[in-house]
């Protein structure tokens, strides 16, 4: 049976991303921010096209991706930094919080956002994730913007007809090849 099928390309030419990271745990944003920007140059964006912006912790980030969201700036934003847990119960709120309000954003100005917000129990298990959670984020950035750019094109009206892409590759029914640790 054939499904009318859509997944996102890991082409990022065209794109704009916008990237919010937490100094809070700095070491953990700076080398997912790294790692990031790393991964969305080799996908094809553009550094012209990539802005940063550093805020305090992890609770300031979803104002900071409502802000780039409104500026209808971009094609998608990414999320970075790490809430480590504690001996309190503050770990609880500002993890849940700031997850919660990083999705609200996503659907509330419908823009595609990584959540790249790391939540360990210490800093041995964010440090064995940083770079990956990095790579990944750029990966899902570049992919959901592509994805969401097919879908409200052919959902709205557009030219996209996604059975009858002139490519001569049956690749309809996969997904971006990806490597992944397994990590979260």
């Amino acid at each position: 049976m054939d499904y009318l099928t859509f997944k996102g390309e890991l082409d990022g030419s065209e794109l704009s991303i916008g990237i919010v990271v937490s100094r809070f745990n700095q070491y953990a944003g700076e080398e997912e921010l790294k790692a990031c920007t790393e991964e969305l140059v080799r996908l094809g964006v553009s550094e012209d096209d990539i802005v940063v912006v550093s805020v305090p912790g992890a609770l300031e980030i979803p104002l900071a991706l409502q802000t780039l969201a409104d500026s209808d700036k971009f094609d998608a934003l990414i999320a970075l930094g790490a809430v480590i847990r504690g001996e309190t119960y503050h770990f609880e709120i500002v993890s849940n919080t700031s997850a919660a309000e990083i999705a609200r954003v996503s659907t509330a100005c419908d823009i595609p956002i990584a959540n790249g917000v790391l939540t360990t129990y210490d800093d041995e298990q964010c440090k064995a994730r940083t770079l990956m959670k990095g790579k990944d984020c750029a990966r899902c950035a570049v992919e959901m913007a592509n994805l969401h750019t097919d879908l409200y094109v052919s959902m709205y009206g557009g030219e996209l007809d996604p059975l009858n892409d002139d490519d001569d590759d049956d690749d309809n029914n996969s997904f971006p090849d990806v490597d992944h640790d397994g990590k979260c």
